[in-house]
């Protein structure tokens, strides 16, 4: 039953980001900003929410379901290829390393202010 249960949270967690990532990407219409914009609000949250035990209610709606729908990895990996297929090399190697860095960043600031708030 637990298994059901978690799947449910998973669930509502990803409609809740895929609406969330779909009301930024219009919010935010330029080529690979709403992307950027997602992957460290994202990276942010999750970070803030590896505070709350894993088998928490909390972090299958949030952590999993949430993040793992508002976040998009294919959708940077796509953008980043199409830049430098197109030419904008330079900004192809920018967007890739904005991303990475922004996020990683992202995580550890959450991390931090996830532990303070818990």
């Amino acid at each position: 039953m637990e298994s059901v249960i978690e799947f449910l949270l998973v669930g509502t967690g990803g409609i809740l980001g895929a609406w969330m990532r779909h009301l930024l990407g219009e919010r935010i219409d330029t080529r690979t900003r709403d992307t950027l914009a997602v992957n460290v609000l994202g990276s942010f949250t999750l970070g803030a929410l590896l505070a709350v035990p894993e088998t928490h209610p909390v972090f299958f709606v949030f952590a999993v379901g949430f993040c793992g729908a508002f976040t998009t990895f294919s959708t940077f990996a796509f953008e980043t290829v199409r830049l430098f297929e197109t030419g904008d090399r330079r900004l192809a190697v920018w967007n890739a390393g904005i991303n990475l860095v922004g996020a990683l960043l992202a995580v550890v600031a959450g991390t931090l202010i996830g532990v303070v708030v818990v």
